[in-house]
């Protein structure tokens, strides 16, 4: 149901809740293929590291970018949401802050340190990486249950966690595939081959689970006629995965020109993934807790803040576009010297 426009306290939470939806879309695929790199690190050679660190390094830093936007309009847009979200995740939120500094600490000092200390800031890398993205998936399990605490909740969110870091680890191999060449383009191409199976069976997790949390869950999934709002999802997002599939089974021999297109897809794969739960959840911020309208700050402070967000974001979306163009092409070891 849309918002009534002629009316700023219907639709300023609205527009709020889009715009953060939609960094966290963009910060989950974009830090997501970083994230993932960081993860298949203990896979490759002291050598294609170099490399794989060079097909992130222009990025990683505006990547999370995303993520504090995200973050500081649940803060400032639904105040009452903020408190009771992260109170609830304190422990993963902690775990996810520690793996981002380690990334960032490893990343600046593995391309200055000596040999004999390289290879602990690689470690510290795939570690930080690591722990970003099962923290992130374990936050995710427990708001798909609805941010209850119980065992079966946290099992629940165990396993979201694994499948979130197999799914990272896909799109990053992705990624490789489109902006390496060589030995390395051909471990990519296996890496996504074996990661698409978590991809898989976490999407179908969260999708088994999600029209159980709640009976308004259940009937915007199965009821007539809302069922046909979702149906294309599913649809759309199977064709996707054969085509993953077939791609990823023809590369490289299909020819680099069509690299891009694994990553093209998982993204968008992600995208339809993530349409689906906030299709799910909406008008729910807190989900059958507390909605966006019901935990949005006063009208006339959001007029304000969206006038800060109508120059920020445009400022962030242009910045991230630019990098992506200017550092288009094959990725080669990321250097100082």
């Amino acid at each position: 149901m849309l918002p009534d426009f002629a009316n700023p306290a219907d639709w300023l939470p609205w527009a709020f809740a889009s715009l953060m939806g939609l960094s966290i879309l963009i910060y989950v695929i974009l830090d997501g293929f970083d994230l993932g790199v960081g993860i298949l690190f203990p896979l490759a050679e002291a050598e294609e590291r170099d490399r794989m660190i060079g097909s992130i390094g222009p990025f990683w830093d505006a990547n999370e970018t995303w993520l504090v936007l995200a973050v500081g309009l649940l803060l400032v847009a639904f105040p009452t949401a903020h408190g009771l979200i992260l109170s609830t995740l304190y422990l993963p939120v902690f775990v996810m802050l520690v793996g981002l500094i380690l990334r960032g600490v490893a990343f600046e000092f593995r391309a200055k340190a000596r040999d004999r200390h390289k290879r602990l800031w690689n470690r510290l890398f795939f570690a930080g990486s690591l722990m970003t993205a099962l923290a992130q998936g374990f936050m995710l399990g427990l708001y798909v249950m609805g941010l209850e605490t119980s065992l079966s909740t946290y099992a629940f969110a165990t396993l979201t966690a694994v499948f979130l870091a197999v799914g990272y680890s896909f799109i990053g191999a992705a990624w490789l595939v489109h902006k390496t060449e060589g030995a390395l383009q051909l471990k990519s191409v296996r890496w996504a081959r074996e990661s698409l199976w978590g991809v898989i069976l976490g999407i179908g997790a969260v999708s088994l689970a999600t029209p159980f949390v709640s009976d308004r869950i259940f009937e915007k999934w199965f009821a007539w006629p809302e069922v046909l709002y979702l149906a294309p999802l599913p649809m759309i997002s199977a064709a996707l995965v054969a085509a993953l599939w077939m791609m990823l089974r023809r590369m490289p021999s299909s020819g680099d020109r069509l690299s891009w297109l694994p990553f093209a897809a998982s993204a968008t794969l992600f995208a339809l993934a993530y349409l689906g739960m906030a299709y799910s959840f909406y008008p729910y911020v807190v989900p059958d807790r507390l909605t966006i309208y019901e935990a949005a700050a006063a009208p006339e402070s959001l007029l304000i803040i969206l006038v800060g967000a109508l120059v920020v974001v445009p400022v962030i979306l242009g910045y991230s576009v630019l990098a992506y163009t200017i550092f288009r092409g094959k990725a080669t070891a990321l250097r100082y010297d």
